[in-house]
């Protein structure tokens, strides 16, 4: 979960939002698979596959049985997952040496969005949050948002628009209202965010 202070949804991660709802969009495309991980590169000799996390979750790991990789969403049955130096390890079945997975180096580890944890109240996917409308609450329209980034401390919202390229500090200072119903976000921007 990242607190406030994703075609194929780009990662898993939540973002935070004080007083949202989370109500389904119907304005948008709701992706099919959610990536939790991507593969760095082959680990040792026995087929495990170094991966980047990307997930809130990673305690999920433990409870999968099978995970889908790539554009396409192949099938591997899962077969077991554990943490090394900041990143993580994944052995698939059937996959017992390195050669057998050294063509998966680069893939995005996916899971269906309907084996996505639920969460709670004002948190949001990327998925959920990319392409909302984004306006002042004295309504003045701010464009669309484009990309969530993740910093050292908080989210924030790429937004392009009649502004140009605005980047807005998820906070709950700034972010009052979230509403994936009318596919928009008001902001109160803080003084001089928009020179």
């Amino acid at each position: 979960m990242h607190s406030q202070s994703s075609p194929d949804a780009r990662d898993c991660r939540a973002v935070s939002q004080q007083d949202g709802r989370q109500d389904s969009a119907v304005r948008r495309r709701v992706p099919e698979y959610l990536t939790i991980a991507t593969v760095l590169a082959p680990w040792g000799l026995k087929g495990e596959l170094k991966v980047r996390i990307e997930t809130d979750f990673p305690e999920r790991f433990a409870r999968l049985t099978r995970i889908y990789l790539g554009p396409e969403h192949e099938p591997f049955e899962f077969e077991g997952y554990r943490q090394h130096s900041g990143h993580g390890l994944l052995k698939l079945k059937g996959c017992d040496t390195r050669n057998a997975v050294e063509g998966l180096r680069g893939m995005e580890v996916q899971i269906p969005l309907d084996e996505a944890i639920p969460l709670p109240p004002g948190q949001y996917y990327v998925y959920q949050i990319e392409g909302l409308t984004v306006c002042t609450e004295a309504g003045e329209p701010l464009g669309t948002v484009k990309e969530v980034l993740f910093t050292g401390s908080n989210a924030v919202y790429l937004t392009h628009g009649p502004r140009g390229e605005v980047l807005i500090p998820a906070l709950k200072d700034v972010v009052l209202e979230v509403d994936l119903e009318a596919g928009r976000i008001i902001v109160r921007l803080p003084p001089g965010l928009l020179g």
